[in-house]
């Protein structure tokens, strides 16, 4: 296994490298253009060169550069096919694992957080972790609860601890911040593709993330909201302090295996369950899960869908804005002059520069095309497809795409939506997606 570097210079020199290798090959390509090769093929080779490179080096870092990784790799199906083929694997790698701390340094944190007789709290706790990911890690245990069970034996539950790597958060900011330079090889995996509004994204939320009792909080909100749920389990949070998490077990099978050898009827099943949690959570619980990579979930053995991270959550205590489900409706229905009107009230296009509505529509449409009918299978094919379509410069569509303003409000909702989508498109999941909008988004009537 790579060591993991935590010293900053070290981190600091591993992501540094990034864009020098990407300038050698450049210069490689621009080398055997001289030559005649076709410069296709100098695209396609500076492509998988410097996706092999970037997430090799994410892979092997923890913080910023692991969690910037996990946001990246639930957009893996928006990339063209002979990028994403050879890097699959190593993506969703990233989704799931990381390479762990050694269990001295885990029984410190333990010390530090819970107290000395740490140990007294648990029957049983494994050393080794069970999950790994961006800023910490999560170990199996024992829980010894407190009293007894019906039969007078005293009461026990399996638990997930949850044990933040310590220095996780200057290692976020210092990667976050490195990370934010190397745009020009992202570019050069997919045209058109902007990390830096994720990268912003990402920064705000870092303060909340690290914060377990934060976490906790958010986590009993939605267990509250989802008690007794047929569809949906939110485990009990059982302890917290500001670097240890203890949450009740979730068995379970990982929706990034589920992406990897699922059945047709799992696939669908979990897309179908994550995009109920995606729509429902604002308006049952006030909040959003805004987390959506495949190393959060769970598919239950019952069917249910486990989510097992909220770390990252906004808080909509008026739920989903209803402008949202109300101008995606006046789209589907062909309505150009409602859709521009909607718009320019809710700040996505200028209130004085003109815009050619029906232009503006069918821009609109193809996006909406999952909800449109009844029922939609999302695929990578249909992502890559509208990637294309909208990231083009040649495209009309791109043109009219300029004149549209994402207003600060939306980032969030915007961000989560994507991430979503990307996991669909993973998992290839057909469901009745539209029946979904109309029961939880609010302005989203019935499509006759």
């Amino acid at each position: 296994m790579t060591d993991i570097p935590r010293r900053a210079v070290s981190r600091t020199a591993k992501l540094a490298a990034l864009p020098l290798g990407f300038a050698g090959r450049t210069v490689l390509g621009m080398g055997k253009r001289v030559t005649g090769l076709a410069s296709d093929v100098i695209s396609a080779e500076i492509q998988q060169r410097t996706a092999e490179q970037l997430f090799s080096v994410l892979g092997q870092l923890k913080g910023g550069a692991m969690k910037f990784g996990q946001a990246l790799s639930v957009f893996e199906a928006a990339l063209p096919e002979e990028i994403a083929a050879p890097y699959r694997q190593a993506l969703t790698k990233l989704q799931e694992a990381a390479p762990p701390l050694p269990a001295a340094t885990v029984h410190k944190v333990l010390a530090e957080q819970l107290g000395p007789d740490w140990r007294d709290r648990f029957v049983e706790f494994n050393d080794t972790p069970a999950a790994a990911a961006s800023i910490g890690q999560v170990h199996r245990a024992v829980w010894r609860d407190p009293g007894y069970g019906p039969n007078g034996a005293p009461k026990h539950r399996d638990v997930a601890v949850k044990i933040q790597y310590p220095g996780a958060g200057d290692a976020l900011l210092a990667d976050l911040k490195q990370l934010s330079r190397l745009g020009g090889m992202f570019r050069a995996i997919q045209p058109g593709l902007d990390v830096k509004p994720l990268l912003v994204e990402l920064r705000e939320r870092i303060t909340e993330e690290l914060d377990y009792e934060l976490e906790a909080e958010s986590q009993r909100a939605f267990a509250a909201a989802y008690a007794d749920d047929p569809e949906i389990s939110i485990p009990e949070v059982l302890d917290a302090s500001p670097r240890v998490l203890i949450t009740e077990w979730v068995e379970g099978t990982p929706l990034a295996e589920i992406i990897r050898n699922g059945t047709e009827e799992q696939r669908d099943q979990a897309g179908r369950l994550m995009a109920e949690l995606h729509l429902s959570a604002p308006m049952r619980a006030g909040l959003l899960h805004a987390d959506p990579h495949p190393g959060n979930f769970r598919l239950l053995p019952d069917g249910r869908l486990g989510v097992i991270d909220f770390g990252a959550v906004a808080r909509m205590p008026e739920g989903t804005p209803e402008p949202i489900g109300r101008i995606a409706g006046l789209a589907i229905r062909g309505d150009a002059d409602g859709v521009v009107d909607g718009l320019r009230k809710e700040g996505f296009v200028s209130q004085t520069e003109p815009i050619n509505a029906e232009a503006l529509l069918e821009w609109l449409q193809p996006m909406l095309t999952p909800v449109a009918d009844e029922e939609f299978r999302f695929t990578r094919a249909w992502l890559r497809a509208e990637a294309t379509r909208l990231a083009s410069p040649r495209s009309p569509s791109f043109q009219l795409s300029r004149q549209l303003n994402l207003p600060p409000a939306y980032l969030m909702i915007h961000r989560v939506t994507l991430g979503s989508i990307g996991v669909l498109c993973q998992l290839e999941a057909k469901a009745p997606y539209r029946a979904i909008l109309e029961r939880w988004l609010p302005g989203f009537a019935p499509v006759s």
